[in-house]
């Protein structure tokens, strides 16, 4: 009698439709916030149609218009997406292996649709106060997430004290954004620790001439 209400039980499950995670609304939402980031990428925040993103996402306009009614809200839900699935700062106990990681990865993500998307949304004039207010939580996380990865590192490692990690992130990221435009390539890793080494060490130069009398 067990085997036979086994098979029975097995039976009914496998006639049983298997659920999608998150359903056909998640689908639509995933695949519209997707195609948003996309033309934001080749277009600018202000330069694509609601009739675009639909036909990218392959949805219907109408789910566009009821789920987003506002471009603003559509766009800054799309960027809120970049900022969730962001990759943390690895912790290896390196802080320059962790720090020159950090350049490789931002220097391939820039060239993605969602970077260059963030790009856009960045220049100056092209983001409503909205937008602007979603960007600038995206990059108060991401200096949080430095700054914690550094305060954790081993005395001879750190920055000296008072650096502001706003600036250590800016010192470190501007010569990949440099590197991006002069290349159209990933950061070579060899590259990304040598920019790790001088800004550590012109920090440090800079903390002890300020200490001289």
């Amino acid at each position: 009698m067990t085997g036979r209400a086994d098979r029975a039980e097995g039976a009914d499950t496998a006639e049983r439709p298997r659920r999608r995670p998150g359903g056909r609304t998640a689908r639509v939402r995933e695949k519209t916030l997707k195609a948003t980031l996309e033309l934001v990428a080749r277009h600018g925040v202000d330069g694509f149609r609601y009739e675009q993103v639909a036909e990218l996402a392959g949805v219907h306009k109408t789910s566009v218009y009821r789920n987003w009614p506002d471009r603003d809200q559509l766009v800054s839900e799309a960027l809120l997406q970049v900022g969730e699935r962001e990759s943390p700062v690895e912790d290896t106990g390196d802080l320059r292996r962790d720090l020159a990681g950090l350049l490789v990865s931002h220097s391939v993500a820039l060239l993605t649709p969602t970077g260059v998307a963030l790009q856009h949304a960045l220049q100056p004039g092209a983001a409503s106060e909205a937008v602007k207010g979603v960007l600038d939580a995206y990059y108060t996380e991401r200096v949080a997430a430095v700054r914690e990865r550094v305060e954790g590192a081993a005395d001879e490692e750190r920055p000296p004290p008072g650096v502001d990690t706003g600036f250590l992130l800016q010192m470190l990221s501007g010569p990949v954004h440099f590197h991006r435009f002069r290349t159209g390539r990933p950061l070579p890793r060899a590259e990304a620790e040598r920019i790790v080494d001088v800004v550590l060490a012109g920090l440090r130069a800079t903390a002890e001439r300020e200490d001289q009398p």
